[in-house]
Order: structure tokens, then C-alpha cells, then sequence
């Protein structure tokens, strides 16, 4: 009898290698089509290799969800021991990897239970990294789920673009915007908002974006525990630690990660991009 809860979950959950390796989690990869070649993520190509082709192409890359089959697949494998299969995915709102998911799971034997995490990136990592830490302690599925309610609702995350010409690509922004954006040299910070990316503040400086998500933590953590910091960037490493410190010295919290992102996410965002995630105990 293997154990009672597995977890899966997307190659969009930007943890390392490792991470995912110790915690015992299976990763389906979604994939990107570039200049007519498909890779799979994390699997074919690296965030690094992947940008050098982004910046260089003439057309927009296109990300695709695994396909029901891929997911079954996997949970057969995992379930034939009599094991649950807990599957968290990056948010619906913008990929159809967890409807994916969910075809999948009515076409497996195993038992599997789907999860919308509503984010992607880190602030998914904070989920996966949870649900896998109880799944190892033996903890039974009912109080995993309660445990993501909790982390998904004292999750936050900001991403800050550099250039707005791949938000346009992506259809994410009009032109029209994008032209101005870029006379006025603005870059815009989002929220994932339930799930779906909503437009929170303009800056025009890397300073004044530190100094809104500073304030902006500062007043989610009021009276919270911190439980975790991440930070994602595509070639923005420098602007990265300068977060970091910032993070460190108004939250006391050593454990700062940075991870260059993966693929799916840096098609959306181009280079220059940088997420901040956090997620408090109540």
C-alpha cells in the first residue's frame, strides 16, 4: 500500500527540480510551440534557452495545456495502489490545464480530486508544497483541502511587466494602450485576482514598483504570520534581489526565493518580468 494521498500538479508551479523531487510530487508539463517547434516545459527546453528564442522570434510562441489523455495516464499510475490522487493546478482563469484535469479525472478509475489553485507560479508552489508536506505525514485528504482553502485566501501575488509589447502579442493588452504605455514608459503591476489578471498599479521606475509592493505587504501581514516569500523573474535577476532585501528587512523572513519562471508564464510577459508571492498564516 503506497501512500494515501499523491499529488500532481502543472509544470507552471515554479519550484526547483529538486524541490518537487523531495517532496515526492508528479509534474505533467504543459507545452509551447515556438518558430513551429514544440517543447515540452521544463522538460525540452529551460526558462533561460526558451527566452534567447522569445526575444529573437517574430512570432508569438503559443502554450498549450496537457492534453486529458497525458493526465490520465497519470493518475492510473498513481492510483492502482489505492491511493488518492490530490491534482493542483495553475489557476483556470488563464489556461485550461485544470479543465484538463478534470475531464481527466472522470475518465481514471482512480479516485482524484481537482484543485483550481486560482494562481500560478510560486504562489501555486505554496499549495503543491503544502499539500504535499501533509500528503508525507500521512494526513488524510479532507484536511489537505481545508489547509488550501487557508493558504489560497492569505495568498498574494503582484507581477510587474517590463515591456507591454508581450502582454499585446498574448492579447492580454490593445495596442492602443500598449503605444501609450510605452511613450509614457509605464509599467503595470497586476494582481491575480481570483484567479484572473487585473490590473493594480502604474509605475514608471523598478523604485516605485519595490516601494508599492513593500506597502502593499506591509499591510496584508499586519497582525499574520509569515509563511513563505517567492519572487519569479525572466532576466530581471538584479531587480530580483533588490526585492528580496526590501522583503527581508520589513518582514523579518530569511527564506527569500527567486526562480526564473518557466516558459508558459514568460510567453505572457517577456523579459525584464518580475512576481512577487507571499502567503501568511492567519
Amino acid at each position: 500500500m503506497g501512500k494515501n494521498v499523491k499529488i500532481v500538479t502543472d509544470s507552471t508551479l515554479d519550484l526547483s527540480t529538486e524541490e518537487v523531487d523531495k517532496l515526492g510530487v508528479t509534474v505533467v508539463p504543459l507545452s509551447v510551440t515556438i518558430n513551429g517547434k514544440s517543447y515540452l516545459d521544463g522538460v525540452d527546453i529551460t526558462s533561460s534557452e526558451f527566452i534567447k528564442l522569445l526575444v529573437e522570434s517574430e512570432e508569438t510562441p503559443q502554450s498549450s495545456q496537457p492534453s486529458a489523455g497525458s493526465f490520465v495516464e497519470v493518475y492510473d499510475e498513481l492510483g492502482k495502489d489505492g491511493s488518492s490522487v490530490l491534482s493542483i493546478h495553475m489557476t483556470n482563469g488563464m489556461s485550461g490545464t485544470y479543465a484538463s484535469a478534470k475531464t481527466a479525472s472522470d475518465m481514471t478509475e482512480s479516485d482524484v480530486t481537482v484543485v483550481d489553485s486560482k494562481f500560478i507560479s510560486v504562489a501555486l508552489g505554496f499549495q503543491v508544497r503544502e499539500a504535499a508536506k501533509m500528503a508525507n505525514e500521512g494526513k488524510g485528504l479532507k484536511e489537505i483541502l481545508d489547509r488550501l482553502e487557508i493558504v489560497r485566501k492569505n495568498t498574494s501575488l503582484y507581477i510587474m511587466v517590463d515591456t507591454l509589447e508581450y502582454l499585446v502579442k498574448g492579447g492580454r493588452i490593445g495596442r492602443g494602450s500598449a503605444f501609450l504605455g510605452s511613450l509614457l514608459k509605464i509599467k503595470p503591476i497586476a494582481s491575480l485576482d481570483d484567479g484572473v489578471y487585473t490590473p493594480a498599479k502604474k509605475v514608471r521606475t523598478h523604485l516605485q514598483m519595490i516601494k508599492f509592493m513593500k506597502n502593499q505587504f506591509e499591510e496584508e501581514a499586519a497582525g499574520k504570520i509569515v509563511k513563505g516569500i517567492g519572487i519569479a523573474q525572466i532576466d530581471a535577476l538584479e531587480l530580483a534581489n533588490q526585492v528580496k532585501d526590501a522583503m527581508k528587512d520589513i518582514s523579518g523572513f530569511e527564506d527569500v526565493s527567486i526562480i526564473e519562471t518557466t516558459p508558459i508564464v514568460s510567453t505572457h510577459t517577456g523579459p525584464g518580468a518580475l512576481a512577487l508571492m507571499y502567503y501568511f498564516d492567519e
